[in-house]
């Protein structure tokens, strides 16, 4: 994170004053959701972690969350049947433009705790003796009172009393089980049950916090931006040079790892240019932002996680981070209790 002179290594920032762009973009027809795929989302995740953990000073931890990517897979692709919002319900949030299974408000099917303990079972059969797997066996363990505790801080982004060590696993447990229930919903209602929230930056589906960005290539999509929610994996339409945090237009620019002859810096593993952070100087938030037009293999979770350089470099400079990965949390330790988790 700093040269061999002691300095930090360099950003390249570009500021953008006016949204042109936006305007350039007026009438283009592009589907507003774009909902995971059953048999892609964490198999396409675990693929870019072991791409990017090649030559990556995280190897190790990128590798880990490749395996833990690929336990998530196995189970979604049998995951039992969960329990459902009425059609009224999805309907009457729809007019009041509110996320139908709101995270930090929808009563989890007890199904996810099942199927947890089954990811956990797959996970640990790649695990190594070590600290991890006395980690992976203590929440194994643990009642359901205590995972649901912690699942409820994680849902609500409380991170008092979170359990830091544990809190990767449930997280992958609550992914696999949003992204089923989303798409289970899909099945049954249609895609068109899903509308637009207000705010904006919420996901449409479960309305949780993005963890990036991601600017998409194609014939339908090419040059349009989404955001890719944190616990479900929905993507949905967020329009260009506009702050995802307080929604202002004025003072965005865009920050990123610039090499420089002479200064080494750290391994992301992506193309140059493909992950940049998206500045407001109006609240002093950023959102990272990855560029499939710069690195078509780029993955929102896999790429955000493999450049946190650029969030250390980005936070020095005084800007605050809106994205939110569950696979890489900070927070105040967790107290032992008497709930099997301490």
């Amino acid at each position: 994170m700093t040269s061999s002179t002691g300095s930090p290594p360099p950003i390249r920032t570009t500021r953008v004053l006016e949204p042109e762009q936006i305007a350039m973009q007026a009438g283009r027809q592009m589907p507003f959701l774009r909902l995971p795929v059953r048999a892609l989302a964490f198999s396409d995740r675990q693929l870019r972690l072991r791409q990017l953990a090649a030559s990556h000073p995280m190897r190790e931890y990128l590798i880990f969350i490749a395996d833990l990517a690929q336990a998530q897979h196995q189970v979604l692709q049998d995951y039992a049947p969960v329990e459902l919002p009425e059609t009224e319900a999805l309907e009457a949030a729809a007019k009041v433009l509110k996320p139908p299974m709101p995270a930090f408000g929808w009563t989890r099917d007890p199904v996810w705790l099942k199927e947890l303990r089954r990811l956990l079972a797959l996970f640990r059969a790649r695990l190594p003796e070590g600290s991890a797997r006395d980690t992976l066996d203590r929440v194994a363990a643990a009642d359901d009172a205590w995972i649901d505790a912690q699942a409820d801080r994680l849902s609500r982004r409380i991170m008092f009393g979170l359990d830091l060590a544990a809190a990767p696993l449930i997280a992958a447990g609550l992914q696999a089980y949003w992204t089923h229930l989303v798409l289970q919903v899909a099945e049954s209602a249609g895609e068109n049950i899903y509308g637009r929230t207000d705010p904006g930056n919420e996901c449409p589906c479960c309305g949780s916090a993005p963890t990036v960005s991601i600017t998409r290539i194609g014939a339908d999509e090419a040059g349009f931006r989404y955001l890719h929610c944190s616990l479900c994996g929905t993507e949905w339409h967020y329009v260009r040079i506009k702050c995802t945090h307080c929604e202002s237009t004025k003072g965005i620019h865009f920050e990123s790892l610039a090499p420089q002859p002479g200064v080494e810096l750290p391994a992301t593993g992506a193309r140059e240019g493909a992950v940049k952070a998206e500045c407001c100087d109006s609240c002093g938030h950023y959102l990272k932002q990855v560029v499939m037009e710069k690195d078509p293999e780029v993955e929102p979770v896999a790429d955000d996680l493999a450049s946190v350089t650029l969030d250390l470099l980005v936070s020095e400079a005084g800007h605050q981070r809106s994205g939110h990965n569950l696979m890489l949390l900070f927070g105040e330790p967790e107290i032992p209790d008497d709930g099997g988790g301490g």
